[in-house]
């Protein structure tokens, strides 16, 4: 990966609690995986940014080497990779998910 790339995720990650790299945007996902996540994220009521990687390939494949995770979209709270689309309903099911937002939001 060329080093203004991850310097860029790096810098999208750091600066935002709740990101996350998706195919098209939050108002207008563009995959059924990138809705799941959106969803979920919003009936927490909390803000969040995006990245859509359809827009920008080099960062598509970058965030697949930075975070060892093939697919997309892919969830970073408080500037750790959390997972997917199948792992955000998980952590959502069993409450984790608000939990580890509510930490996020206030550290």
């Amino acid at each position: 990966m060329k080093p203004e790339v991850q310097e860029r995720i790096e810098n999208l990650i750091s600066q935002n609690k709740i990101f996350v790299f998706m195919k098209g945007t939050k108002l207008m996902p563009q995959c059924g995986f990138s809705n799941n996540v959106v969803q979920i994220i919003n009936s927490l009521g909390v803000p969040f940014e995006t990245i859509n990687v359809l827009d920008e390939p080099d960062i598509r494949e970058g965030i697949k080497e930075y975070s060892k995770w093939p697919t997309i979209p892919q969830v970073y709270i408080n500037g750790e990779f959390v997972g997917g689309s199948d792992i955000m309903v998980e952590l959502y099911q069993t409450n984790e998910l608000q939990q580890m937002v509510e930490v996020a939001l206030a550290s």
